[in-house]
């Protein structure tokens, strides 16, 4: 609820209109994406690029295409690329409608929902979905906060941080929920959680549960550093994932995190 409540300070200067909608399909993509319900990923990324045009629109223009009217968001962010500078910022006029051309792409095309067709969703499909709205609610709480910078920068990153399935924040903890998932790929789980953030091994061994911090260091944290998974500072004794740490996850470890189908 505390997380509710500070985006909706910094989105005070938006119309409740776009406000509220904005935060619900915003909460839900992302409760989706933890569930694993991958499929509700594209509807609420619809839902939130429809949302987002419109009010970019308001933004620009002091009107937008009334909810329940159709709207073709392409030939929308077309044309708001091409309103004079003197309209309004970039970010409204160019990054937010482009990056939402994306989005609703990868929602119509990338097999969303779609029985039949000639692609599944996919976890990575998925988290670009989440990403891409984050990196949207972002940019546009950076154009019309009213918080004091730092305190918005402290709110972006906390929406840019990654939501990832069975990995649970509890008591100042983080916990991997998947069952049988060896021990260097909880540790990459926990670090693509905090992507933009180093971790104190400390934490990484505590968060694990392994047995004996030596070992832990030895059998895991050594061999992903080794193989340029992690960045391991051994003067801070602190843990970075690495880009080549970041694919593993998302194109491998992720996807043992997707449901079963049955029937």
């Amino acid at each position: 609820m505390r997380d509710t409540i500070n985006i909706e300070s910094a989105l005070r200067n938006v119309p409740t209109t776009f406000r509220s909608r904005l935060i619900k399909y915003y909460q839900q993509l992302k409760q989706a994406y933890v569930r694993g319900d991958l499929d509700a990923c594209g509807a609420r990324a619809g839902k939130f690029s429809e949302t987002l045009i419109r009010c970019v629109q308001q933004q620009l223009e002091g009107k937008y295409t009334k909810f329940g009217e159709q709207l073709n968001l392409y030939v929308e962010a077309r044309r708001l690329e091409n309103l004079p500078k003197t309209t309004g910022p970039e970010p409204f006029r160019i990054f937010i409608p482009r990056a939402l051309c994306f989005l609703y792409t990868l929602r119509n095309k990338r097999g969303f929902a779609h029985v039949g067709g000639d692609l599944d969703s996919d976890p990575v499909d998925a988290i670009t979905c989440v990403r891409v709205a984050d990196w949207c609610l972002c940019e546009l709480i950076r154009v019309v906060h009213n918080l004091p910078l730092e305190d918005a920068q402290m709110l972006v990153n906390a929406i840019s941080a990654k939501e990832v399935p069975d990995v649970w924040d509890v008591a100042g903890k983080k916990r991997v929920l998947k069952a049988g998932l060896e021990y260097k790929a909880q540790t990459l789980m926990l670090l693509y959680s905090t992507m933009n953030e180093a971790v104190l091994v400390e934490d990484l061994f505590e968060w694990t549960e392994y047995s004996r911090m030596d070992n832990y260091k030895r059998n895991v944290i050594g061999p992903l550093h080794k193989s340029r998974l992690v960045e391991w500072d051994r003067d801070t004794d602190a843990v970075l994932i690495s880009p080549t740490g970041i694919s593993i996850v998302e194109k491998e470890i992720l996807k043992q995190l997707v449901p079963e189908e049955h029937g």
